[in-house]
């Protein structure tokens, strides 16, 4: 029999708080996004920004998915 590959985690536990967090304040309407400053309104919108931010921080996120 093969060895189980263990896989290790994309996200850094940090990262998913924030994420966790961002969630949240897309709910309550708080989330904003970039320049504009317009309200987020979709879930993929606001798990892109927070994931955005985490990388400017230097914390452990998945790569993008290049086209």
């Amino acid at each position: 029999m093969a060895a189980r590959k263990t896989s290790k985690r994309k996200t850094s536990k940090s990262a998913s708080k924030d994420v966790e967090s961002a969630m949240r304040r897309r709910k309550r309407g708080t989330l904003k996004s970039g320049k504009s400053g317009k309200k987020v309104t979709s879930k993929k919108q606001a798990i892109a920004i927070c994931l955005t931010d985490a990388r400017k921080k230097g914390k452990e996120v998945a790569r993008k998915k290049s086209s």
